[in-house]
C-alpha cells in the first residue's frame, strides 16, 4: 500500500489530530470536527486510522541487525515511580565503552519507533537508551489510543522523575565512556530540555519540536543545544521567541532549524506527518552535533 503523505489531509485535519494525540480535544470531538472537512466519501474516522502510526511501515534497522546488541533493562528512579524499564542498544563491534544517548519517546511510550532510532544510533558508534514512562501501569500496549490513555493516567512529577532518571543509570553503565547526550521527539522534547537544565554535565542535548522550559530554568543550561521545528507546528512554535530570548539572554549556546511546510511529528516515519526530506535533513544534523559533541 502506498504511504499516505500530509498533503492527503486538510491542515486542518492535521491540526485537529494533533489536539486529539495531545490530550487537547477527545476522540469524539475530533471526529466530529474532522466530518466537516471530509472530502471524495472518506470519513472522519478513516482519516484517524489513517493518521495512527503504522509501526510495519518504517523500521531503518531490525531488531536482530548483526551491526547492534539490544536488550531491555530495568533502572531506579528514586524521586519517580521507584523501578522503570528500558531499551539499550550498541555496536556489536568492540567492547566500548561508548558515548551515551538518551532517547526519549513521544506521549505515547516506547514504541517501536523510539526503539528504532535508538538502535539508529548504535548503529552510528553509540550506547542507546530509550525509557519506557509506561512502566509503572505495564509498559508501551501496542495499542496507540491505550498508549494516549495510560500516558494520561500517569503522575505527571512521577513521569518526569522516571525520564530524567534515565540520565544518571545511562551514565553509570559500563558500556558508556561518561560522555552523555540526549534526543527527543514532541513530549521526549520537552523532557530533553529539562535534563539539560537538571544536568549541568549533560554534553549534547537534541529536541524536535518540544515544549520550551522557563526563563529561570534555561539559566541554567550548560549543554550545546539542536532544536528542530516544525514551520506548521503552530502550538510549539508559539513558544520559540521568548525562548529565544531566554537563551541568548543567558548565553546559552544553541542552533535552531525551522523546517517550512511541515507539520509536528515530521521525523515519524510511521506516520503521514512524516516528511522525508525534512527528517533526513534534522537526522543527518542530529548526528553530526553528536559525533562533534560525543565524539570529540
Amino acid at each position: 500500500m502506498e504511504r499516505r503523505k500530509a498533503s492527503d489531509f486538510p491542515q486542518e485535519v492535521l491540526r485537529l489530530f494533533d489536539g486529539y494525540i495531545h490530550g487537547m480535544l477527545s476522540r469524539r470531538e475530533f471526529l466530529d470536527r474532522a466530518a466537516r472537512h471530509s472530502v471524495g466519501g472518506v470519513t472522519a474516522a478513516a482519516m484517524l486510522q489513517s493518521l495512527t502510526p503504522d509501526y510495519a511501515l518504517a523500521e531503518q534497522v531490525k531488531k536482530d541487525d548483526a551491526r547492534i546488541r539490544a536488550e531491555d533493562l530495568s533502572y531506579a528512579s528514586p524521586r519517580g515511580s521507584g523501578t522503570m524499564r528500558g531499551y539499550l542498544a550498541r555496536p556489536a563491534a568492540g567492547s566500548g565503552p561508548w558515548p551515551c544517548i538518551v532517547v526519549v519517546h513521544e506521549n505515547r511510550g516506547l514504541n517501536p519507533y523510539i526503539e528504532d532510532v535508538a538502535r539508529r544510533l548504535a548503529v552510528d558508534g553509540y550506547a542507546a537508551f530509550a525509557p519506557d514512562a509506561l512502566t509503572p501501569v505495564g509498559g508501551y500496549p501496542g495499542n496507540e489510543e491505550k498508549a494516549m490513555q495510560r500516558f494520561a493516567g500517569l503522575d505527571s512529577k512521577k513521569r518526569t522523575e522516571d525520564m530524567l532518571a534515565a540520565v544518571p543509570f545511562l551514565k553509570s553503565r559500563s558500556e558508556c565512556n561518561g560522555r552523555i547526550g540526549a534526543v527527543g521527539f514532541c513530549y521526549g522534547a520537552g523532557i530533553v530540555n529539562l535534563m539539560a537544565v537538571r544536568f549541568p554535565d549533560l554534553a549534547a542535548a537534541v529536541s524536535f519540536y518540544g515544549v520550551q522550559p522557563s526563563a529561570a530554568d534555561t539559566a541554567k543550561i550548560k549543554a550545546p543545544l539542536l532544536i528542530h521545528y516544525a514551520g506548521l507546528d503552530e502550538r510549539i512554535d508559539a513558544g520559540w521567541p521568548a525562548w529565544q530570548k531566554a537563551l541568548d539572554a543567558s548565553h546559552v549556546r544553541y542552533t535552531m532549524h525551522m523546517y517550512s511546510g511541515v507539520n509536528h511529528g515530521f521525523h515519524n516515519d510511521t506516520t503521514p506527518r512524516y516528511d522525508e526530506a525534512a527528517a533526513t535533513l534534522a537526522w543527518s544534523r542530529t548526528i553530526a552535533f553528536f559525533d562533534r559533541h560525543l565524539k570529540h
